[in-house]
């Protein structure tokens, strides 16, 4: 049990000290470009002026500028502060509405494109006429740009009186089966050929070789490629606002911020978007841990 411990200890020690190394460094790199972007401003402000300004009121200055070019890590926290925790969820200026907003499509869009991943790869592996026709359709279509077909998507559904969550979830989904279908048809095909034979020995069928053998041997592949996949749905929902003037959404949040100048707003639905892919990816992760001990896979 010691052993253990300590074998957790020193795992958690080595994970833990270069993402904080990581993360001091981007926030150094971060405020020297911000004095750096935002000190243009405030020379031309003196100069106006007909003063001249120290470098430490100038680093003061570009720390706490209501439009900066690019806001400081602080100015960003404390944006998040009181869009998250001052401001009633339910209010239009809170970010945890907007993320709602977003979040909600996303989860569906991931749920298709999940769905419909899977279907694609049993499919490709039971069929070699599908594997040879359908799969370079499949990678072909993610060679558009999402921002070409997120507006289309938008006009054809809206055409036949589909609009609010539906179709930013078919964004969602357009940019999330890729991977799952990718990844699937890759552990669907794991298995090793002495196993493959092992289940013809027994005489199985093609439905129990795949629910007692494919299946199991492709959790691994599923859990993975959705990892990828709710994070890229997460950006396809955020897209999928862009274009439809939505009034909310983290789209919405970036869109408004635009329109008025206001960079610290744009940069914290930033932040927020990356933290909500980060725990999504970290929930996808829980649930493998939990599948997996449930197999019996030992880590």
């Amino acid at each position: 049990m010691m052993k253990e411990r300590k074998g957790f200890s020193a795992m958690l020690h080595d994970r833990v000290i270069p993402v904080g190394t990581i993360l001091l460094v981007i926030i150094v790199l971060w405020y020297g470009f911000a004095i750096f972007l935002n000190a243009p401003f405030e020379r031309d402000q003196a100069a106006r002026a007909n003063t001249t300004i120290s470098t430490s009121q100038l680093i003061a200055n570009t720390m706490a500028q209501e439009r900066p070019v690019l806001p400081a890590p602080h100015q960003v926290a404390a944006e998040i502060r009181k869009t998250v925790f001052d401001i009633a969820p339910t209010s239009k200026r809170s970010l945890i509405y907007h993320g709602g907003v977003t979040l909600s499509s996303t989860l569906l869009g991931f749920a298709f494109g999940t769905l419909l991943g899977i279907l694609l790869a049993i499919a490709i592996v039971h069929s070699r006429t599908l594997d040879k026709s359908l799969m370079p359709w499949i990678i072909t279509s993610q060679t558009v740009p999402i921002l070409a077909i997120a507006p289309m998507i938008i006009v054809v559904l809206n055409a036949v009186n589909i609009t609010g969550l539906l179709p930013k979830a078919m964004i969602s989904t357009y940019l999330s089966f890729f991977p799952v279908a990718v990844g699937m048809v890759k552990g669907l095909r794991s298995p090793e050929i002495m196993h493959l034979d092992l289940m013809r020995t027994y005489n199985a069928s093609k439905t129990q070789v795949f629910w007692k053998l494919r299946w199991p041997a492709s959790m691994p592949y599923l859990f993975t490629s959705m990892k990828i996949a709710v994070a890229i749905s997460l950006v396809g929902a955020i897209v999928g606002e862009l274009p439809t003037g939505a009034v909310a959404g983290i789209g919405a949040r970036l869109l408004a911020g635009s329109y008025y100048g206001q960079t610290v707003q744009i940069w914290a639905a930033l932040i927020a978007a990356a933290l909500m892919a980060a725990i999504l990816v970290s929930l996808i992760g829980v649930i493998s841990t939990l599948v997996n001990r449930r197999m019996g896979v030992r880590p």
